[in-house]
């Protein structure tokens, strides 16, 4: 099984690399799923109806997202309605939405994706370690694939994920610093890991933001828009060759696709 994790997408341009580009990529690694971390998708944060709409009808099969999940009102009506958006496994209980879920391909094999908060540099919540393996559990009732999109700011957190689920997950993908990381391998037991699948959207910036806005915030220490950057539009991520039958990875390939 092929399937292609697009590292954060960014407002309107990484919306339109999306589009653009995934078709062409389907045909080059004969995709069976996609899936994207949207959290930054509308307007560079936060995700609303008419993007995920948008990003859907343009080939994505599934939308995770982080810490900005909240930023649109209207996500918290959406995202009880429509299951193939998923927030962080390790928000409380009672939170709206779901952090994981089993989905099908088109020739309907089975998935499991799980999306979870880390809590180095960031908001504490609940355990991502025991929360993603109490999900994790759920999940391989009914699959053998399972991918995991560890929303985290600490490389040590990422990395301690990784082999805390080798042999356990199908992959552990790192979201949320817009980086892509080049240290892309298969753990011992099998299990894909990259420690961040980078960004979708503007790379002439500063992750995303223009780079005039950023500077002039390190610069006076004053509150600054950070408005969503234009330039060098690129498709950032990496696409699992998996094993559906075992669970097991075969091969990660990381890929970078300039509009």
């Amino acid at each position: 099984m092929k399937i292609l994790f697009i590292g954060d997408i960014v407002g309107s341009p990484g919306r339109n690399a999306i589009k653009v580009l995934l078709p062409e990529l389907k045909k080059e690694f004969s995709l069976d799923f996609v899936i994207a971390n949207a959290e930054n998708a509308a307007g560079g944060s936060g995700i609303t109806a008419s993007v995920a709409q948008d990003l859907f009808s343009s080939g994505v099969d599934v939308l995770t997202s982080g810490d900005h999940i909240w930023k649109k009102r209207e996500i918290f009506e959406l995202i009880n309605q429509e299951e193939r958006i998923l927030r962080p496994v390790n928000f409380p209980s009672g939170v709206p939405g779901r952090g994981a879920s089993v989905f099908k391909t088109k020739e309907g094999l089975k998935v499991g994706v799980i999306n979870v908060n880390g809590r180095v540099f960031m908001e504490a919540l609940e355990c991502p370690f025991r929360s993603v393996l109490s999900a994790r559990e759920e999940l391989a009732k009914e699959t053998r694939v399972i991918i995991v999109d560890i929303h985290a700011e600490a490389t040590s957190e990422k990395v301690a994920l990784g082999w805390y689920l080798d042999g356990k997950a199908s992959a552990v993908l790192g979201t949320h610093t817009h980086i892509q990381t080049a240290d892309e391998r298969i753990l011992p037991e099998g299990t894909a890991y990259l420690t961040d699948a980078g960004m979708t959207g503007p790379c002439d910036s500063v992750i995303g933001r223009r780079v005039e806005d950023v500077l002039e915030r390190f610069l006076t220490a004053v509150p600054v828009r950070f408005e969503v950057a234009e330039e060098n539009i690129q498709l950032q991520g990496a696409v699992l060759d998996i094993d559906e039958a075992t669970g097991r990875a075969r091969s990660i390939t990381r890929v970078q696709r300039k509009l």
